[in-house]
Parts: structure tokens; C-alpha cells; sequence
């Protein structure tokens, strides 16, 4: 397992990462170029070598539920290809979506989830927001992430 000193020394070879020193002696490595509205792609890397890193780009069983892969047990080169794919998939441009006014209207509404949850998709002002209730959940820029987002989480749309 790589210390903490040596996962600091990879991660800051790649220049496109800002450091932000957060609590308990933890880092986190942003990349503000970001094309996604994800913009940290190393959390919570802690002294003990424990950290994560985005891996939103993985299938969903390979990571966690906010998209993070754990890497207290990387190689060097485990480390750096994953930090070099999370990069490449946040600087890949969403995807071209015809603007018509109501292209995504189908998308808006209650959604189930497995165990009879339900969400509500509603456009408002230029965010796709998700409510659970009447408190926000997510908010996205694009229907294609929102509608991904609540994909991924096993919601579907209501009949």
C-alpha cells in the first residue's frame, strides 16, 4: 500500500488538479475545467492512506453510489490510471441535445424507485431538479444527467 506522502506526490503530477485541504488532515483534489457538474476527482484522502477517487466513467458495481472508488490499496499504477480515466471523462463534453422546448417533457414527473420510493423530475428555471417530498435531492444541468442519474439509482418513470 502507497502512503499518504507518496499517493500526495501522484496525485500532484497532474497539473490539472487544485488542492483543497478539507478537516481531519483530509485532501481533496479538484479539477475546475470539469465538464460535468463533478469538479472533485480525489476526496477525503487521509493520512492513513485511505482516500477516494471519481470513477464516474466505471460501472456502476465498480463504485460507490456517488460515483467513488476506494483507493486505500492502489499501486502506483492503479492510481494513476484511474486518476488519468476520472480527467478524461470529466473533459469529454456532454453530449449534443437538440434545445426544443419540450423535447424532455416525458422526463418530468414521479419516478419509482425498488422499493416503491418516489421522486419527482421537474424543470425549473434552466436546473432539472429531483425532489424527494418537498426537499431537493439533485439538481442537474442537463435532463441527460438527471435522467442517468435517476436510471442509475433504479428509478423508473410512472406510468
Amino acid at each position: 500500500m502507497l502512503t499518504f506522502e507518496e499517493k500526495l506526490k501522484i496525485i500532484e503530477a497532474f497539473p490539472e488538479l487544485t488542492r483543497k485541504d478539507v478537516s481531519l488532515g483530509r485532501v481533496n483534489f479538484h479539477y475546475e475545467e470539469s465538464l460535468h457538474e463533478k469538479k472533485i476527482v480525489v476526496q477525503h484522502l487521509h493520512p492513513n492512506g485511505n482516500g477516494f477517487v471519481f470513477a464516474g466513467h466505471l460501472p456502476k458495481k465498480e463504485r460507490g453510489p456517488k460515483g467513488f472508488v476506494n483507493i486505500r490499496d492502489f499501486s502506483e499504477d492503479e492510481l494513476k490510471k484511474i486518476i488519468a480515466s476520472s480527467l478524461a471523462y470529466l473533459a469529454e463534453p456532454f453530449e449534443e441535445v437538440e434545445e426544443a422546448e419540450d423535447e424532455f417533457a416525458d422526463l418530468e414527473g414521479i419516478w419509482i424507485g425498488r422499493d416503491k420510493q418516489e421522486l419527482t423530475l421537474v424543470h425549473e428555471d434552466l436546473l432539472w431538479n429531483i425532489y424527494s417530498g418537498i426537499n431537493i435531492e439533485e439538481c442537474f444541468e442537463s435532463p441527460v444527467e438527471a435522467e442517468r442519474y435517476l436510471m442509475e439509482e433504479r428509478f423508473r418513470k410512472k406510468k
